[in-house]
């Protein structure tokens, strides 16, 4: 008996040698290529995304920069380096300064009112009535619907023969006489701020509303039994936690107003001459009416930095005023 405990304990202990011995061979450090490949790793799963960002980001940018600084002729021919030359064209136009003011005009309006609608629509949508499912459902109309024929539908409607603003208007007594409203550039340019505006509205509102569903009902518990009432609970509660949200969709809104162009092309193609027109319908008149891919690809650039400028803008004021707060 006792032998076989002697004989128990010395192949326990041998086993416990192999195992301590063995040990360090698996803890040991890998090989340095095996480190190098695993570097790589995030390669594969970062890869395409960064190949799709070179191809329809980077790729576009750097060739419109590079368009803008040589001399190409209206078929389409390089004549070699131009340089700053079609900046200067472009800088020189009298029409410019009239189409970036507008342009500015159209961003910050339709930007800022389509804001401000959204929320109450998305307040609305985010109470308990009956039919909100169909309603929800209903403001997706304007967003699923292409651009174009929504602005060909305005367009009709507007029409000073057979449109029907004209005709309710007449019916109800406000009009005497049809009104030809996009022959006018201030009339044009503000109905193609509000059919902007009516475009725009459903993403903006999902997005508030999707905002709206993340605060949690705890908090207006709280509110309540402090004693705020409805408009001090929604400034102080709502509105703070809707930033995130509300950042989202003006960036969102800002650079799609921006580069807006169906709107204005379907309804006015930017006339009377260039009356209403902004930065990118007057880039396209540029390329395709004057012949100019040139000063067309700078007002391009300029477009561009005028876009990063706005948006930079507004971050720095929404951040200035997170700090204040």
């Amino acid at each position: 008996m006792a032998v076989q405990d002697v004989t128990t304990r010395t192949a326990g202990a041998g086993a416990g040698e192999e195992r301590t011995s063995a040990a360090p061979a698996r803890g040991s450090r890998p090989s340095p290529k095996r480190l190098r490949l695993r570097a790589l790793e995030p390669l594969l799963w970062l890869g395409p995304a960064l190949a799709l960002i070179l191809a329809v980001v980077i790729w576009p940018v750097v060739e419109m920069v590079r368009t803008s600084l040589m001399d190409i002729s209206s078929t389409g021919l390089t004549r070699g380096f131009a340089g700053g030359a079609n900046y200067a064209a472009l800088f020189t136009e009298p029409d410019l300064p009239g189409v970036v003011l507008r342009t500015l005009v159209w961003v910050v309006g339709v930007v800022t009112v389509t804001l401000t609608v959204s929320l109450a629509l998305a307040q609305l949508l985010n109470s308990r009535f009956p039919g909100r499912r169909m309603v929800r459902w209903a403001l997706i109309v304007p967003w699923a619907a292409s651009v174009l024929m929504t602005a060909l539908t305005w367009r009709w409607m507007l029409n000073n023969f057979y449109g029907v603003v004209n005709r309710v208007l007449m019916d109800v007594g406000i009009l005497d006489k049809p009104v030809n409203w996009l022959a006018h550039p201030v009339q044009a340019f503000a109905w193609m701020m509000a059919v902007a505006v009516f475009v725009s509205l459903p993403f903006t509102a999902f997005v508030i509303l999707s905002g709206l569903g993340t605060i949690p009902a705890e908090v207006y518990e709280a509110a309540r039994l402090d004693g705020a009432g409805t408009v001090r609970t929604y400034l102080s509660v709502t509105l703070p936690l809707l930033r995130p949200s509300l950042l989202v969709a003006a960036i969102i809104n800002v650079i799609n107003v921006f580069n807006s162009f169906p709107v204005i092309w379907a309804m006015t193609r930017g006339g009377p001459g260039f009356a209403t027109d902004t930065t990118t319908t007057y880039m396209y008149k540029l390329a395709f009416d004057n012949q100019a891919v040139g000063e067309s690809a700078a007002m391009a650039v300029v477009n561009f930095a005028l876009i990063l400028l706005v948006v930079l803008v507004y971050l720095r004021v929404v951040r200035s005023r997170e700090e204040i707060g």
